[in-house]
C-alpha cells in the first residue's frame, strides 16, 4: 500500500479555520428567525466552499449545515459513510449563541484513486 503525500491529507485544521469565521461572522449577535435560517446556511455553505477550493487539495467536498433554535428540546445528529478511512475525512464544527445552535459538517473525499500498480 502506498503512503500519501501528507500534502494531500484530509486538511481538518484548515477546515476548521475556514468554518468557525464563516459561521461566527454571520451569526454573531443574532436572534434565531426561522425566516433568515435557509438565507444562512446557504451563505455559510457557499462561503465555505470557496474557500475550501482555494486550499487546492485534491477533494471533492460535500457540506451541511444544521442551523435549531435554542428552546429546550434536545437536538442529535448522525452520518454514515462507506469510504476509504485513510484518505477520507469529516470534521463537525458547532457554534452555539443564546438563541441557536448550529452545526456544520464537512465531508472530504479524495479524488486520488488507488491503482493495483500502487498497492505494491
Amino acid at each position: 500500500m502506498s503512503m500519501m503525500d501528507p500534502s494531500e491529507e484530509f486538511p481538518e485544521e484548515d477546515i476548521q479555520t475556514i468554518v468557525k469565521p464563516a459561521i461566527a461572522q454571520l451569526l454573531n449577535g443574532e436572534s434565531f428567525k426561522p425566516s433568515k435560517v435557509n438565507d444562512w446556511c446557504n451563505t455559510i455553505i457557499d462561503t465555505c466552499l470557496k474557500e475550501l477550493q482555494s486550499l487546492s487539495k485534491p477533494y471533492k467536498y460535500v457540506i451541511t449545515c444544521l442551523i435549531m433554535q435554542k428552546n429546550g428540546g434536545g437536538m442529535t445528529t448522525s452520518a454514515a459513510c462507506y469510504w476509504d478511512g485513510g484518505k477520507d475525512g469529516k470534521t463537525r464544527v458547532p457554534f452555539e449563541n443564546d438563541t441557536m445552535n448550529c452545526i456544520v459538517t464537512v465531508y472530504g473525499l479524495s479524488v486520488n484513486i488507488d491503482t493495483k500498480d500502487d498497492e505494491v
